[in-house]
């Protein structure tokens, strides 16, 4: 019996520790499949020659664009950042990444952080919670432009695959390239005798264009078409093979068309979502927005191809950007054989209104939006004049960044550091004409936010006018900060509060966090107030941004969890007994 018992409790004891040895296996799969990926940066500033003209250019580890974050669903990023520009704030926003239960690290500058002193280094940490196609960039200032940005991929885990087909994943960044620095723009902007920032003077594909050299008046400007730093992007591919091309937009004005000279493009993805496929020649593309499109490599193999960006929506004084498909095994230099492909029609309004209107949900993957909202908010984007300065508005109110930080202010209930006076939710949309040039010269200025309660669903109805130029309106791409937003509808003229509601697509919409709003017309978009924080909604164009065009979406913070010290350092955060 004795000999029995110690048998039974043998074969327990090992059954005990099998069990433990399975949880324990199980505990080491789920941290190996949720990976904490490390990078460490230093910013500088160095001399580089994109487009062949020779300036300063703000770096990522000596490189710009700035190195690709490559990463799976679920994993924990953590970007240590130096500061090493000299006499240069910084910050860095990770544009797409929601930062679901990270307000404090989405790296915009007065919203969500203190700014990055010169020298100091700031640690970002947070999760991509979701597989898709996102960027990064400067988020002070009109530092964008100056060259900090770069791609962020994000692969869905093992053994999970994607709706569509394709060999081979490539990111490809198109920007424009401006000569002058932010600096110089910064002021002209800011001058009662306003000066507009003007066209880029090139287009670049993954940090490369051509500028023509021999329109340089300057002796002492150092331009040379032969460096090789401005020597054509080329994207190699093998004959038969499906490729996944994530493009992403970080222009600092322009809204481009991308096109690859005989292949057509099946797009896939836009913003991190599936989207129903359909096939295009060229691509509009909006600063800020990104996309997955397909091509197949099955042309001629005998010879390369261009592949090629030009600016839409604005009279174009910048020439075509280029790059070269090349065709394995030929030579990579070689150029195409054909003269770059003609310009499509700059002013062709209604062929981006229809691409807008074909990005659909993929079909069994979209998320439905709720039937109805709780909040509607009409904002009216115009120009004015405040105090005598030019700015850019939203219903009459130009925006304005406090010393202290939003999240930090409202976190820490100091009212006096923002006007708590909330910015108006609509306009006269009745009696407003969008379509002539206004006696815009009494905007007011103001620090003030819009607080949204807790898990309501809101309407954003953005409409576009005509600016202070008699027969101007420009395209506005607008980014929403912690969020996706459904994209409901688009239209020509002036939105309808009454009808044009019942016109919105609540079957399919695609999910976005950048959206354009074309010529005198207007975009309607759904989201839900979520995510506990301090987000920003703004314009994507450098220049309209920094003169006032944004607002502030406040939700949720009693939710937000205690702020990293990390953050403080600026405006009345200094007396909280943070260094």
């Amino acid at each position: 019996m004795d000999k029995l018992f110690l048998s039974k409790s043998s074969v327990l004891k090992s059954l005990l520790l099998v069990s433990s040895f399975l949880v324990a296996l199980a505990v080491n799969v789920s941290t190996v499949e949720a990976r904490i990926r490390h990078h460490k940066w230093e910013l500088k500033y160095e001399y580089k020659s994109p487009d062949c003209f020779r300036k300063l250019v703000i770096t990522v580890n000596g490189r710009s664009p700035g190195p690709t974050i490559l990463a799976q669903k679920g994993d924990t990023i953590v970007v240590e950042v130096k500061n090493s520009l000299g006499t240069e704030n910084a910050a860095i926003h990770w544009h797409g990444i929601r930062q679901i239960g990270t307000p404090w690290f989405d790296g915009t500058e007065g919203v969500t952080q203190c700014p990055i002193l010169p020298g100091e280094t700031f640690t970002y940490r947070f999760v991509v919670d979701r597989a898709g196609t996102y960027i990064y960039h400067a988020h002070y200032g009109m530092q964008r432009e100056g060259g900090l940005y770069g791609s962020i991929r994000v692969a869905l885990p093992d053994g999970e695959s994607e709706p569509f087909a394709y060999d081979y994943d490539r990111s490809i960044l198109l920007n424009d390239w401006y000569h002058k620095s932010t600096y110089e723009q910064a002021a002209g902007l800011s001058d009662k005798n306003f000066s507009w920032v003007g066209e880029p003077q090139s287009l670049l594909i993954q940090g490369r264009g051509k500028f023509n050299c021999f329109t340089v008046t300057d002796p002492n400007s150092l331009c040379d078409t032969s460096n090789p730093e401005c020597s054509p992007y080329v994207l190699t591919v093998v004959p038969g093979k499906t490729y996944r091309l994530r493009l992403s937009s970080v222009t600092a004005l322009s809204a481009l068309s991308f096109q690859i000279e005989g292949h057509n493009m099946t797009v896939v993805e836009a913003d991190g979502h599936y989207v129903e496929p359909f096939e295009v020649k060229s691509l509009f593309i909006y600063s800020g927005e990104t996309y997955s499109v397909l091509i197949k490599a099955d042309q001629d193999p005998s010879r390369n191809y261009w592949i090629q960006t030009d600016v839409v929506s604005r009279k174009p004084n910048t020439t075509s950007g280029s790059a070269i498909l090349n065709y394995y095994p030929n030579h990579p230099r070689r150029p195409p054989p054909t003269p770059t492909p003609a310009r499509p029609q700059w002013d062709d309004a209604d062929s981006r209104l229809s691409q807008s209107l074909s990005i659909k949900a993929r079909r069994g993957l979209g998320r439905p939006p709720p039937a109805t909202s709780d909040r509607v908010i009409l904002l009216l984007n115009t120009q004015n004049e405040a105090d005598g300065y030019r700015r850019w508005s939203v219903n009459n109110v130009s925006f304005n960044h406090p010393h202290t930080p939003y999240l930090i202010a409202l976190k820490h209930k100091l009212t006096g550091e923002f006007d708590q006076t909330p910015p108006p939710d609509g306009y006269d949309f009745k009696n407003f004409d969008i379509w002539v040039k206004q006696n815009n010269s009494n905007a007011t200025t103001s620090s003030g936010i819009y607080r949204l309660k807790f898990s309501t669903t809101v309407d954003i109805i953005l409409q576009n006018a005509n600016t202070m130029n008699v027969n101007d309106s420009e395209t506005h791409p607008w980014h929403l900060h912690g969020h996706d937003f459904w994209v409901l509808g688009y239209g020509l003229g002036k939105f309808d509060l009454f009808k044009d509601p019942k016109k919105y697509n609540l079957v399919d919409p695609i999910e976005k966090n950048t959206v354009p709003v074309h010529r005198y017309g207007w975009t309607a978009l759904r989201f839900v107030a979520d995510n506990p924080g301090a987000w920003a909604f703004h314009c994507h164009i450098e220049s309209h941004f920094y003169m006032g065009m944004g607002v502030v979406f406040e939700e949720g913070i009693e939710r937000v969890g205690k702020l990293p010290s990390s953050i403080m350092g600026c405006g009345a955060s200094k007396g909280l007994g943070f260094p």
